[in-house]
């Protein structure tokens, strides 16, 4: 017999409905709180019938069995924190009300109140049953919509959010976290208020309607790294960020928009161990294939994005580089994950455009490449550096120089390359971009054997 090893987790509870179609309230809830580490228990208030494109039918379960619900799993299990989803009637918000105050553990409430539609979904009473509930609530996470039904403050920018998030805070509620993804504009912003003042969390606006479930996951994001021990301010920044991912990469299930990807930074994890050593796999073909002619002066580098990475530390690069050697070209060190700064923000700003892009290396530049890069066919981009709009450094000059070639190219097909002519002190360059590792790897023997001709 094998000795057993449990496995023992924090707990979190979300008190919700259920979604027929996976991707809100809770089966998001639970799939959020596994993707955090936490172990999800649940207390289901409704069961709907829906899918990407809408809800056709909703049951509200009797307060009663939603109690028992409650009572079973705050009996039994050590719940580290709470959070409320829909609660469909005036009977179950006083409901959960009750229960909430004698709850020993944070509690994060998600007032689902106005559909995406605009439209209220609750009576006015249950409306003003919230009421209750907020006073014995850690965080209340409502929208914009939300906000004005509980303040009758019209949230329109970063400081009527704060005007509502004071307001809801004299109801009782030790925090509020107004959320501005119902407010227009470019830049999303939440703003999170505190008895110690306001923090606006804020991120470029996702051009999706695949947002379905985006509050919930929130919501159930935040309740679950309370639950392991984090402060409010870093589990919003937190939770925060984590929604952010989960809707750009969001599931393309159904015949609707789709849902937040709710497992997007556990497969992220999981997936950069393949991509270290996809990174090794090119390098060691550079190596076999001596593609010395292309190194330039500054050294060579090959990175690798995760599938859903966002930040230079989620790419693999060679440490240090590859140069030329007496005997062909050699990496310096090994591969490691951030070891790039110059093309790893070219990559990750070519991803932006073009998500499927995972892998760039960078290229010596000269009429030698470009003649060879002409005859090869392949689609090409290029950028002046004499218009970037400040001096900036390296790093972020690559960067500025993705978003020049990419941009205004619609649904074209990316380029295979991308030329930098270099400028004073600054060395010329060619980057080759590819959606898997070993096309990279075909692409830079191609082009190095087509400038020996």
């Amino acid at each position: 017999m094998r000795t057993p090893a449990p496995d023992g987790r924090p707990v979190a509870l979300t008190i919700a409905g259920s979604d027929s179609g996976g991707g809100a309230g809770i089966q998001a809830d639970l799939a959020t709180m596994t993707a955090h580490g936490v172990f999800g228990t649940s207390a289901i208030t409704a069961v709907t019938a829906q899918h990407t494109r809408g809800v056709e039918r909703s049951f509200a379960l009797p307060a009663e069995e939603v109690d028992a619900q409650i009572g079973a799993v705050t009996g039994d299990f050590d719940v580290g924190a709470a959070k409320t989803g829909m609660l469909a009637t005036t009977e179950l918000v006083e409901t959960v009300a009750e229960r909430a105050s004698s709850f020993a553990f944070p509690l994060v409430v998600d007032p689902v109140m106005v559909a995406t539609s605009g439209d209220r979904l609750l009576e006015p009473a249950a409306e003003r049953a919230y009421e209750d509930l907020l006073s014995d609530t850690t965080l209340a996470t409502p929208n914009a919509d939300e906000a004005e039904v509980l303040t009758d403050i019209a949230v329109t920018d970063e400081e009527s959010a704060r005007e509502a998030g004071e307001a809801i805070r004299e109801l009782g509620v030790d925090a509020a976290l107004v959320k501005g993804g119902h407010v227009p504009g470019e830049t999303v912003r939440d703003v999170l208020v505190t008895d110690a003042g306001t923090t606006t969390f804020e991120h470029p606006r996702i051009d999706t309607a695949a947002t379905h479930g985006s509050g919930c996951a929130l919501s159930a994001a935040i309740a679950a790294r309370l639950a392991t021990g984090d402060d409010l301010e870093t589990a919003v920044g937190g939770a925060t960020d984590f929604l952010v991912r989960a809707v750009r990469y969001a599931y393309d299930v159904g015949e609707g928009d789709g849902a937040v990807n709710h497992a997007v930074e556990l497969r992220n994890a999981a997936a950069r161990e393949a991509t270290s050593e996809e990174v090794q796999t090119i390098v060691d073909r550079l190596v076999d294939a001596d593609v010395s002619e292309l190194v330039p002066e500054v050294g060579m580098n090959v990175v690798g994005a995760t599938p859903y990475a966002e930040s230079v530390d989620e790419t693999a690069a060679v440490e240090g580089r590859i140069t030329r050697t007496l005997s062909g070209i050699q990496p310096n060190r090994g591969v490691r994950f951030g070891a790039s700064s110059h093309v790893a923000r070219f990559l990750l700003a070519a991803r932006e455009f073009s998500p499927d892009l995972r892998f760039a290396v960078n290229c010596r530049f000269g009429a030698d490449v470009e003649a060879a890069l002409a005859e090869l066919g392949w689609e090409r981009a290029e950028y002046d550096r004499a218009d970037e709009p400040t001096a900036d450094e390296e790093g972020e000059t690559m960067g500025w120089g993705a978003r020049q070639a990419f941009a205004d190219r619609n649904d074209e097909e990316p380029p295979t390359a991308v030329i930098d002519r270099g400028a004073v002190g600054k060395e010329a360059m060619t980057k080759l971009l590819a959606d898997d590792a070993a096309t990279l790897a075909e692409r830079v023997v191609a082009l190095d054997s087509e400038v020996r001709r």
